[in-house]
C-alpha cells in the first residue's frame, strides 16, 4: 500500500524492471489472449497497458458501460503474474461522440474540422468533451480500484492536440484575463501598437488563425502557453478522479520525446511517474546519442528519479518516408542503454504486432513472424536480463552527472517565431548538438530549467535561451559568482518573457557576465555555409561582437567578423557567438568540462562506446558494429552473463556489459 504522500514508481515496479508494453487485446479473437499470456510469461512479460484506445469499446453508445471483455482479461493477466497499467481511453473518443456533440472535434487554423477517423480527434477546451471523458473515467476507476492486477494509471495517450475552433477561443480568452487582467496589460506584453493591432476588449481575441501575413510572435508564444495548460487541465482532471479512487497507486502520461507542445517541467511535477515513447532511427548513426539525450531528459523531468519508457520500437515503425528494421543486437543495446540511463521500466508499442488497422506494419514485441521471429527471441533475452538486473538498479538513481543542460519550452517556442532571422536555427537540433558533444566526450549530463537550483552542478551548459526571464537571468548570474563554471551558446538572453528584445540584443546582466562590451549584428549563415574561427569552423550562426573585460577571447578569422570573438571567457563564463563544428565543440567542452572538476565515468574510452554509473554498477554500452576491448581496472562481475572480468571487458557489435565490482 501506500508508503509515501503520492506513489512512485517503486509501488509499481516492487523491485523489478517493468517490462512489457502496449496490449490491445480487442483487437484479438478472445482465444488469442490464452496464448498472449502463455508467450508473455516465456518473455518474461511481467507489465501490459491496456485500454487505451477502447472507449468505444467500453462505451459503444451513449451511456452503455460495456465492461465484461476487460473483468476477463484483467483476471487473466493476474493470473499469469502479468501487472496490469489501465489507461483512461480518452484519447480516442468513440464516433458518436462527435457525431452528436460537434463542438468536440477541434479545428485547425484555417477552421476546417478534424474529424473523427483517426485518433486524438478531441477539442481539449470542450465542455462536453471533458464531462464525458470525466464520466468513463469516473467509471473505470470505480470498477478496477481494489483489481489485484492493477499497478498504475495512464491517462490518455501522447497529449497533442492543438485546437483553433470557438471552445478554443473562449478558454484562450478566459487564459489571459487571468494572466493579464487587463486589455491595457495585455496590449503592453504584445505590443499591438505594432500594426494596429491594439485590442479594446478580451472579447475580441482569437487563437492564431490563418492571417494575411505574420502572426503576432507574443500572441503565438502565448497561445502555445495556453494550450500546454489546457492540455495539462484535462489531464489533472483524470488523475484527479482516479487518485481519488486509488490513492496508493501511481499515475501518468507518457510524453512525446521533446514535442513542442507540452511544457514538459510543468507537466512532470503533475506526474507520479514521468514516462516518455522514444523511437530513435535505427539509421541513425547517432540514434544512440539522441536516445541517450531523451532518457538523460527525462529522468531530469523525474528530478533524478527513476521514470519509464512507455512506449519504444522492437523493430520498425510505420511513420517514416522509410522504415527500417532494427539490426541484430540493436534493441538489447538501447533497451539497456535506458536502464543505465535511470529507467525503471522498459516497455514497447506494442505486444502483438496488428494485422489491420493504419498501424499494422508498426512492430510489436511479437511480430508477423510470430513466437519463431528474431523480434520476439530478442525480445525473451531482453527479458531475461532486466529480470537479473532489477533487483541491482530498480530504485536507484544515476551516478556523476555533474553537468547541466539549460532547457526551456518557453524559450523553444519564442525562438520557432516567423519572421526571424534564420529558419535554420532549430531549437532542438541545436540542443542535440551541444548534448553530442557532451556524450562523444563520455559526460554524464543532466536537464535543468533555467530556473531551477543549478549550485549541485559543476558546470552549466545553456545551447540557446532566446527568451530569458528576469529571475532566470539572476539565477546564470549568481550560479556563476557562486564559484560555477557557465557556457552559454548564441541568441541566449535576447528577449524577456513577453519576447520583447533586450536593449543591446542581449541581456544587460549577461553582457557584464560574459565580458562584452557591444553585440554589434547577428550574422546568420546560409545551409551549409561556415565561417573560420582559430582552431575551429562555426556553423549556423556568428555574431560582430567587442569584448570589454573579457579574459581571453578566440577570434573570427575570416570573412566580416575577422578579428572579432568568437568565444569570450570572463572568469568561469563562457560565450560561444557560433556553434563549431561537432569535433571542435566536443574538444572545447571536454576541456572546460575537465577545468570545472567533471570527470568521465572511466578513463580511455573508445569512440562509440557509452559508460554510465547507476546504482553502483557501470554500464559499457558499445554503439559500433565493430567489436572492442575497453579497459577496466580491477576485477567485475558481468551481471548479464554472470562472467568475471579482470582489467577490460570485450564488447562485441552492439555489445554491453553490466560490471559490478567484484569482492
Amino acid at each position: 500500500m501506500r508508503t509515501s504522500p503520492t506513489p512512485t514508481l517503486d509501488d509499481a515496479t516492487r523491485g523489478r524492471i517493468l517490462f512489457g508494453g502496449d496490449y490491445n487485446p480487442e483487437q484479438w479473437p478472445e482465444e488469442t489472449w490464452q496464448e498472449d499470456v502463455r508467450l508473455m510469461k516465456e518473455a518474461g512479460v511481467n507489465s501490459v497497458t491496456v485500454g487505451v484506445f477502447s472507449w468505444a469499446r467500453i462505451e459503444p453508445r451513449p451511456g452503455a458501460r460495456e465492461f465484461g471483455w476487460l473483468d476477463r482479461l484483467m483476471d487473466l493477466l493476474h493470473e499469469h503474474g502479468v501487472g496490469v497499467v489501465l489507461a483512461t481511453p480518452t484519447s480516442a473518443p468513440p464516433p458518436w461522440l462527435g457525431r452528436l456533440h460537434p463542438e468536440t472535434l477541434p479545428r485547425d487554423e484555417d477552421g476546417q474540422t478534424i474529424w473523427w477517423g483517426s485518433r486524438q480527434q478531441f477539442a481539449h477546451s470542450s465542455e462536453v468533451y471533458r464531462r464525458h471523458a470525466a464520466a468513463i473515467t469516473e467509471d473505470l476507476a470505480a470498477r478496477y480500484a481494489g483489481h489485484p492486477a492493477l499497478t498504475m494509471w495512464h491517462i490518455n495517450n501522447e497529449y497533442c492536440t492543438y485546437d483553433f475552433g470557438d471552445e478554443a477561443a473562449r478558454a484562450f480568452r478566459a487564459w489571459l484575463h487571468r494572466r493579464y487582467e487587463t486589455v491595457d496589460a495585455l496590449n503592453t506584453a504584445w505590443g499591438t501598437n505594432f500594426w494596429g493591432q491594439r485590442y479594446d476588449t478580451f472579447d475580441e481575441i482569437v487563437p492564431p488563425r490563418r492571417v494575411q501575413y505574420l502572426h503576432n510572435p507574443a500572441q503565438v508564444l502565448d497561445f502555445k502557453r495556453f494550450t500546454s495548460d489546457a492540455l495539462l487541465e484535462c489531464y489533472l482532471a483524470e488523475r484527479d478522479i482516479v487518485r481519488r479512487h486509488t490513492p496508493h497507486i501511481p499515475v501518468t502520461t507518457n510524453f512525446m520525446p521533446f514535442w513542442q507542445g507540452q511544457d514538459a517541467w510543468a507537466w512532470a511535477d503533475q506526474e507520479d511517474v514521468v514516462s516518455v515513447d522514444v523511437y530513435p532511427d535505427p539509421r541513425d548513426r547517432l540514434g544512440g546519442q539522441y536516445g541517450a539525450l531523451i532518457h538523460d531528459m527525462t529522468r531530469s523531468q523525474a528530478r533524478g528519479g527513476p521514470w519509464a519508457i512507455m512506449e519504444q520500437a522492437a523493430g520498425a515503425v510505420n511513420w517514416r518516408p522509410v522504415n527500417h528494421p532494427r539490426p541484430r543486437g540493436l534493441n538489447r543495446l538501447w533497451s539497456l542503454q535506458a536502464v543505465a540511463r535511470g529507467a525503471d521500466a522498459v516497455c514497447y508499442f506494442q505486444w502483438r504486432q496488428s494485422r489491420q488497422g493504419a498501424e499494422k506494419f508498426h512492430s510489436g514485441m511479437l511480430s508477423h513472424a510470430g513466437p519463431e521471429g528474431r523480434t520476439f527471441q530478442e525480445v525473451k533475452r531482453i527479458g531475461a536480463e532486466l529480470a537479473r538486473l532489477g533487483e541491482h538498479v530498480a530504485g536507484t538513481c544515476v551516478e556523476g552527472a555533474d553537468v547541466a543542460v539549460l532547457l526551456d519550452w518557453n524559450a523553444w517556442w519564442a525562438s520557432g517565431q516567423n519572421g526571424r532571422l534564420s529558419a535554420e536555427i532549430d531549437y532542438p537540433e541545436v540542443v542535440r548538438a551541444w548534448h553530442r558533444a557532451l556524450w562523444e566526450a563520455h559526460t554524464t549530463v543532466s536537464f535543468a530549467h533555467p530556473g531551477h537550483d543549478l549550485s549541485g552542478y559543476r558546470l552549466v551548459v545553456v545551447p540557446q535561451l532566446h527568451l530569458l526571464t528576469d529571475a532566470a537571468a539572476d539565477n546564470l548570474v549568481a550560479y556563476v559568482r557562486g564559484g560555477g563554471t557557465l557556457v552559454s551558446g548564441f541568441l541566449t538572453g535576447v528577449a524577456d518573457e513577453d519576447d520583447r528584445v533586450r536593449p543591446g540584443g542581449m541581456d544587460a546582466r549577461l553582457r557584464d557576465l560574459f565580458g562584452i562590451r557591444t553585440l554589434h549584428e547577428w550574422w546568420p549563415l546560409d545551409a551549409g555555409e561556415t565561417v573560420g574561427a582559430e582552431g575551429f569552423r562555426g556553423t549556423l550562426w556568428s555574431e560582430e561582437i567587442e569584448a570589454a573585460d573579457a579574459d581571453s577571447v578566440i577570434p573570427y578569422r575570416d570573412g566580416e567578423l575577422d578579428g572579432c570573438p568568437a568565444v569570450l571567457r570572463k572568469g568561469r563564463a563562457w560565450y560561444f557567438s557560433t556553434l563549431p563544428e561537432p569535433e571542435a565543440l566536443r574538444i572545447l567542452l571536454a576541456r572546460i568540462a575537465a577545468q570545472a572538476g567533471v570527470r568521465p565515468p572511466l578513463d580511455a574510452l573508445p569512440d562509440g562506446v557509452e559508460a554510465v554509473r547507476r546504482g553502483g554498477l557501470l554500464f559499457l554500452l558499445n554503439h559500433g558494429r565493430e567489436p572492442v576491448t575497453v579497459p577496466v581496472p580491477g576485477s567485475h562481475r558481468d551481471l548479464l552473463t554472470g562472467a568475471h572480468l579482470a582489467e577490460e571487458a570485450e564488447l562485441g557489435r552492439y555489445g554491453a556489459v553490466v560490471l559490478q565490482e567484484a569482492p
